[in-house]
C-alpha cells in the first residue's frame, strides 16, 4: 500500500507504523470528575469499522511525522491523508 504522505509525497506503507483510530487524538481531560471512566473508554472501546475510517499513522522510518490516514477498511483505498498536528490544530489541541 502507498501512503501519499503530504509533506514528501508517495511512500511505501511499510514506513510506517499504524497506530489505530485517529480519534485517540482527542485525549480525555485528566481532570473531569469522571476520567477514569472517560480513559478507560478511550483505552480500550473501539470501532472495527467497514468502509471509511480514519487512522493515525507514525512515519518511523521517515521524517517521524504522525498522519490521519482516511481509508476503506474494505479496498484499503487511501481518500485522504492529513498531518495529525494539523488535524488536532483544527479541533483547538496541540496548541
Amino acid at each position: 500500500m502507498i501512503i501519499p504522505h503530504p509533506l514528501l509525497g508517495p511512500r511505501d506503507a511499510q514506513e510506517f507504523v499504524y497506530l489505530g483510530d485517529a480519534a485517540l487524538i482527542d485525549r480525555p481531560d485528566g481532570l473531569a470528575a469522571d476520567a477514569a471512566d472517560r480513559f478507560h473508554d478511550y483505552l480500550y472501546l473501539r470501532d472495527n469499522p467497514a468502509g471509511l475510517h480514519r487512522e493515525l499513522w507514525y512515519h518511523e522510518q521517515g521524517d517521524r511525522s504522525w498522519l490521519v490516514v482516511t481509508r476503506n477498511t474494505l479496498t484499503h483505498e487511501i481518500t485522504q491523508v492529513e498531518l495529525a498536528r494539523d488535524v488536532a490544530r483544527a479541533r483547538g489541541r496541540g496548541r
